[in-house]
């Protein structure tokens, strides 16, 4: 019994050694990959960042017909979190605060969620749906469409995208919903103009 145990113990040194390094290496790249994301997504974390500690009024400026109108309330974001690798803007209507749009950069790409709040903190039900950037974006315009928890969690059928649009001079900020490649919803906030 001796005998085995003294053969067996060289070959999983051996197998060890042969092994050891390859993933630590591996492992790191991977964790430092996760918050690098495309230079094109990165240069519009940025724009979004340059607004930082700043709050602008917005507007709907569309809602297809047959949905519920949010033209009579008052809409404001806040550009509260700017960090390299994440911007989280508040986003207010009336006196409901209970949203937040986040933009992280995660599994080194761009990801956009509604993280949805109750007043004491608590999350609601449904939050933090939204999507990855697609690719197809620029450092002013990002298109978000669902991922699979978002899909899952709404039981989306409806292809849902966003699309975060800035004006190249920054003057607008435009928030856009689309079912099935239609925009459904499009609210818009001044940027010239911080409350």
């Amino acid at each position: 019994m001796k005998r085995k145990i003294l053969w067996i113990l060289p070959v999983i040194a051996i197998l060890l050694a042969s092994c050891g390094g390859a993933p630590r290496e591996t492992e790191e790249r991977t964790s430092a990959d996760e918050v690098t994301i495309s230079e094109t997504e990165q240069a519009f974390l940025n724009n979004l960042a340059s607004l930082c500690g700043q709050s602008f009024l917005g507007r709907e400026v569309y809602m297809q017909e047959g949905r519920e109108s949010w033209a009579d309330k008052v809409m404001v974001m806040h550009v509260t979190v700017c960090e390299d690798t994440h911007v989280h803007i508040p986003f207010h209507m009336d006196e409901d605060t209970s949203r937040t749009w986040m933009f992280l950069a995660e599994d080194g790409r761009l990801r956009f969620r509604h993280d949805h709040r109750y007043p004491d903190g608590t999350p609601e039900e449904q939050t933090l749906y939204g999507g990855y950037a697609d690719g197809t974006g620029t450092a002013f315009k990002q298109h978000f469409p669902a991922d699979d928890y978002t899909i899952e969690l709404l039981v989306d059928t409806l292809n849902r995208q966003w699309n975060v649009v800035l004006s190249e001079d920054m003057t607008n900020f435009s928030y856009q919903l689309q079912y099935h490649g239609e925009i459904v919803f499009r609210a818009d906030f001044d940027l010239t103009n911080p409350l």
